[in-house]
This record gives structure tokens, C-alpha cells and sequence, in this order.
């Protein structure tokens, strides 16, 4: 991976609160996976960022490098790694993922 790329992507991470590393975008996710984690998120109420790695090679090549994590999606948290598709699920249903979003919710009047 080129500096270049490696600095992209860190400062994409570090300017992004929540920020979800993904095939397509929000409004229209290019796999199951993705759509999953965006289901998830929405569901949560978590204002997040997405980066389409669709349209960047680079990107998406990269960001597997930048975690050594072999797939997409990939979320952030804070700067942290949290994981893809499977561990989100997890985190999800045993409660861990509201609490790491719970100071990212949309808010409502």
C-alpha cells in the first residue's frame, strides 16, 4: 500500500467519528454485508460516514492492508477498529454496539 493511500485512509478514520468502509454507499449497498452493517447502524441511529471502496481500487485494497482484515465491510469507531460484517452482528445482539455508538445517535425533537 502507497504512503499516499495509508495517509488517505488514516485521515478519513481520524476525521470521522463512525465511519464504515463499504461496497456502494448508504442509500445503496453492493452486498449483503455491507447492507447488514448499515441496517445495523441505522437501526442504532448512529450517524456514520461511509467511504465507497467501489470507487476507489486503491481504497479498498488498502484499508484490508491499513487492519489486516482480509474483507469489507470494516467499521471505525473513535479511530478504533471494531470489525466487519460477522463481528458487528455479534456486538449487535449482545448490546456492546449501542453503548460504543450511544454518543453518535441521531437525535430526535
Amino acid at each position: 500500500m502507497s504512503t499516499d493511500t495509508q495517509t488517505q485512509i488514516q485521515t478519513l478514520i481520524n476525521t470521522h467519528p463512525v465511519i464504515l468502509f463499504m461496497k456502494g454507499t448508504e442509500d445503496f449497498p453492493q452486498c449483503g454485508f455491507s447492507y447488514q452493517v448499515v441496517d445495523i447502524l441505522q437501526r442504532n441511529r448512529a450517524e456514520f460516514h461511509c467511504v465507497n471502496v467501489l470507487e476507489d481500487e486503491d481504497i479498498r485494497q488498502g484499508i484490508k492492508t491499513f487492519t489486516n482484515w482480509p474483507t469489507i465491510p470494516q467499521l471505525y469507531i473513535q479511530g478504533e477498529f471494531v470489525g466487519g460484517c460477522d463481528i458487528i452482528n455479534e456486538l449487535h445482539e449482545n448490546g456492546e454496539l449501542a453503548q460504543l455508538l450511544a454518543k453518535f445517535t441521531i437525535t430526535t425533537a
